[in-house]
């Protein structure tokens, strides 16, 4: 990834602050004395720091003598010869406690249906799984593949495979049998554990039958074994690898001792899709990456023992990960686990589920809180308002900026303006929370994920990487390395390099984010990747600071903004727009709205800003994760052909909606 050749320009003002509510802070784990003091260690002594605090968070088998290894740099290591095993660190070591008794998952299901298992539980059935995958001849070094709906199975299928030391890879739902194939055959997996189907929306989704395409397709002959868990019994096909998943668990032990493994084993690679090329599978260590999970859930979202925590990610991405399969476990916290659509059978089953099961934190998507607030205003006997929120205590925001406009329908609206929101910027490659508010100590300013975490010496930098001046745009790096850091991309160590550590920037890890820093605060601000940025006329522009000008419209819900060639102004901006209510279907009503958004970008953030034009929507071009597929944008917007797999959209009808131009 290329660094841009010169600064990107910040537009957008935004000056509400709100302080932490006393009452939080009184109570908080984290709070303005504690903050100051792990910030001045981490300055005093970065690796000692976050050594200090794996040894006082993890249990370790063997414990380490060195906290950091710098010697192959950008390869670092962790903790490398200490020894532990991840599973072991999410439940045995509640096992013979009181939280042995506490319900670790909620689950409920597309229909309603509500499954509880508690910490004994679980911990009996990922034993047997896994001594179910040992008697198949599986163990610490091998690779799987899970391809599994959001449920207790699929934690359990993470937990079994960690508990023998193999590595897992967990690969979306909705994602095709082509890039289901490419990812076995990239990774060398030897077993693959799915479901028949998944349900979602009041609708069976099959899965077996990808995996079956994927084989015909060729390269995954490793493959010995592909478990198959019945979600639905719907009518799929089974052949001589295939065996049930009730028939691996049933018949094993409920004891299955932890293989140990070395603090810098891959626990897990998560491909990453970019635009274009291979997917690069991105490998995390098993101590540094248990760590900051375990960390970020005390130290961003408050955990306490009392507390119903729901994070909305599905396992197939990096959040489902770290905060639903592995960092809430290890600190014994009770979770919601949810199966379908947050729309099904109406837009107020995320509010209705927060209400039934008394949820205390909750963290979502900008995406989908965009996507409700439409919801509220097109249905309104399903808004917030018609459901009891007072359970909530603590907010979240996860997957890209929030729009500042949407940071306070959601402070208000959802959190009645008592739940401090914590804004948390983080990546597939750095494992968790990098830039966020601690809750308990950092004023909020909506759209901003505020301060870096204690250890984490985030930077803003130009293309040559000396640091720029507080309110001048650039490019985000991160100076020195971080424990659940990304280790390498699998079996491609060069990439790795070329990719993160350019040498034009001195070493640096590359976020492939632009951001900014408040004059005042030193507050961080993303302003879109670097790879999204707009020259036009000359000037630099982040795509995030326009969406939110056009989000910040009481008209507009949702708002996506491309760039396209142009001949006067080098690049042009265009926006898709969704409403809060219908959509314009009469040319002149549609031309007489779009001036009028153009008008109002323009007293937003300047003239400059103004999109060239706008297209109206229902909706945008989302995975089923809720991410906005900007690369079919960009071809929508210059009239090119769409190419790209589109398997995953969840609503593919719309790029046809999407296309008519004004």
């Amino acid at each position: 990834m290329s660094a841009p050749s010169s600064a990107i320009e910040s537009v957008l003002v935004e000056n509400r602050v709100f302080p932490p509510p006393a009452a939080f802070t009184a109570q908080a784990n984290v709070k303005p004395a504690d903050a100051a003091a792990m910030l001045a260690k981490a300055a005093a002594d970065h690796a000692g720091f976050w050594g200090d605090l794996a040894s006082e968070h993890l249990i370790w088998a063997k414990p380490f003598t060195q906290a950091l290894d710098e010697s192959n740099a950008p390869f670092f290591k962790w903790f490398a010869d200490g020894e532990l095993n991840a599973s072991y660190n999410c439940l045995d070591r509640h096992i013979s406690t009181p939280t042995e008794d506490k319900v670790a998952i909620i689950f409920e299901a597309d229909d309603g249906k509500v499954t509880e298992i508690t910490y004994g539980d679980l911990y009996a059935r990922v034993c047997r799984f896994a001594s179910g995958l040992k008697m198949l001849g599986y163990k610490k070094g091998d690779r799987s593949i899970i391809y599994m709906p959001m449920s207790i199975e699929a934690v359990i299928a993470m937990q079994a495979c960690a508990r023998l030391g193999i590595i897992h890879s967990v690969v979306f739902g909705g994602f095709s049998a082509k890039s289901l194939q490419e990812r076995i055959v990239d990774i060398g997996a030897s077993l693959v554990i799915a479901a028949d189907e998944q349900l979602r929306g009041g609708k069976a989704i099959a899965l077996k039958p990808a995996v079956d395409e994927a084989f015909v397709m060729g390269g995954c002959e490793a493959v010995r074994h592909v478990i198959v868990y019945k979600r639905t019994g719907g009518n799929v096909a089974y052949g001589a690898r295939d065996i049930d998943w009730a028939k691996v668990e049933g018949g094993s032990s409920d004891e299955c001792a932890p293989v140990l493994v070395d603090a810098e084993h891959p626990l897990f690679v998560l491909y990453t899709s970019g635009s274009t090329g291979k997917p690069k599978g991105v490998q995390h260590s098993t101590g540094g990456y248990l760590l900051h999970a375990m960390l970020t859930m005390k130290w961003v979202f408050d955990i306490k023992p009392a507390d119903v925590f729901w994070c909305t990610a599905d396992v197939g991405w990096v959040t489902g990960h770290t905060y639903v399969a592995y960092g809430p476990l290890a600190v014994g916290a009770t979770q919601i686990i949810f199966e379908g659509v947050p729309t099904f059978p109406n837009a107020g089953r995320f509010w209705s589920m927060i209400q039934k099961h008394k949820c205390s934190i909750f963290y979502t998507a900008p995406t989908a809180i965009r996507s409700l607030v439409k919801a509220a205003e097109t249905a309104p006997d399903f808004a917030p308002g018609k459901y009891d929120l007072t359970s909530l205590r603590l907010l979240g925001s996860v997957g890209e900026p929030i729009n500042p406009e949407a940071w306070m329908w959601y402070y208000k609206n959802i959190g009645g303006e008592r739940c401090p929101i914590v804004d948390t910027f983080w990546q597939t490659e750095t494992g968790g929370h990098m830039i966020t508010p601690l809750p308990g100590v950092t004023p909020l300013v909506p759209g901003s994920c505020t301060l870096p975490l204690p250890g984490i010496e985030a930077a803003i930098v130009d293309e040559a990487g000396a640091d720029v001046a507080n309110g001048q745009g650039g490019i985000l790096v991160v100076k020195k390395p971080w424990p659940s850091m990304i280790r390498t991309i699998w079996n491609d160590p060069e990439r790795f390099k070329s990719a993160y550590f350019p040498p034009e920037l001195k070493g640096y890890y590359l976020a492939g984010d632009g951001a900014v820093r408040d004059a005042v605060t030193g507050n961080f601000r993303i302003t879109g990747r670097i790879d999204d940025v707009l020259n036009v006329s000359g000037h630099r522009l982040g795509t995030m600071e326009i969406e939110s000008a056009l989000v910040s419209n009481p008209l507009v819900a949702e708002a996506a903004v491309v760039g396209r060639p142009d001949d006067t102004t080098g690049e042009a901006v265009s926006a898709f727009v969704v409403l809060k209510g219908a959509r314009p279907v009469d040319a002149a009503a549609a031309q007489k709205l779009a001036k009028e958004l153009r008008d109002w970008v323009g007293k937003e953030i300047g003239p400059i800003a103004k999109p060239k034009d706008i297209r109206f929507g229902d909706n945008l071009p989302k995975t089923r994760s809720g991410k906005i597929m900007r690369r079919l944008l960009r071809s929508i917007a210059k009239g090119d052909e769409i190419t790209q797999d589109v398997s995953t959209l969840e609503n593919p009808a719309i790029l046809e909606q999407l296309k008519q131009s004004l």
